[in-house]
């Protein structure tokens, strides 16, 4: 269970120690360079004091002593200096190998990209999706309706041709101008003609 909830450690590099290292020489030679200036104050008044007591000797051995001090002040900034620009350049090229990991991990996933799919592969995935994309914006014309002229004859004469295959010839009807006998007003054997025969009938059997 404790193995669940412990903190993951992270991992310390040289190049992390390195620049752990010079930062903390850095930080020790500020604080001496910060000692250095309050002994050198406190000196020159001291040296005032003794000048004032008629010390003159040992005000001058104690004005020596500080003008060495200071020439290793000097010194110590030119230390300082080299210090900041090394923490700077390391840390600087921490910068650039994550960048370069970055990049090999970049052409790394891009090598195994080109290997599944060759130029082959892209260019007919490229025609299929072109297919496709032509297909449907045929489909789309088709339900809007935005038919070309062309396309209304060829719808035209697929009809035609269905008719023609699907129902029988229909005869045309005959024109009066050709000469046909029309057609009587009164068809033999209808309603009247029935009830005349009847009535002559009936008169034949009362005689």
């Amino acid at each position: 269970m404790g193995g669940l909830f412990s903190k993951k450690k992270s991992r310390v590099t040289d190049h992390d120690k390195a620049i752990l290292q010079l930062k903390q020489q850095r930080d020790r030679i500020k604080q001496y360079q910060r000692k250095v200036e309050l002994t050198l104050e406190k000196e020159r008044q001291l040296a005032r004091t003794l000048l004032q007591n008629g010390k003159k000797d040992r005000a001058k051995l104690l004005l020596r002593k500080k003008k060495f001090q200071e020439q290793l002040l000097v010194k110590t900034d030119g230390l300082l200096e080299n210090l900041e620009k090394l923490v700077h350049d390391l840390e600087f090229a921490s910068v650039e190998m994550q960048v370069l990991d970055g990049l090999k991990s970049g052409n790394e996933a891009l090598k195994k990209v080109h290997e599944m799919l060759n130029v082959d592969e892209v260019e007919r995935i490229l025609e299929e999706t072109r297919e496709g994309v032509e297909k449907q914006r045929e489909i789309d014309e088709l339900l809007s309706g935005a038919l070309t002229q062309e396309d209304e004859e060829d719808v035209e004469a697929e009809l035609n041709e269905i008719i023609k295959e699907s129902l029988p010839e229909v005869p045309k009807e005959p024109l009066e101008s050709e000469g046909l006998p029309a057609v009587p007003a009164k068809v033999p054997g209808d309603k009247t003609a029935r009830e005349r025969r009847r009535q002559e009938k009936l008169a034949l059997e009362a005689s």
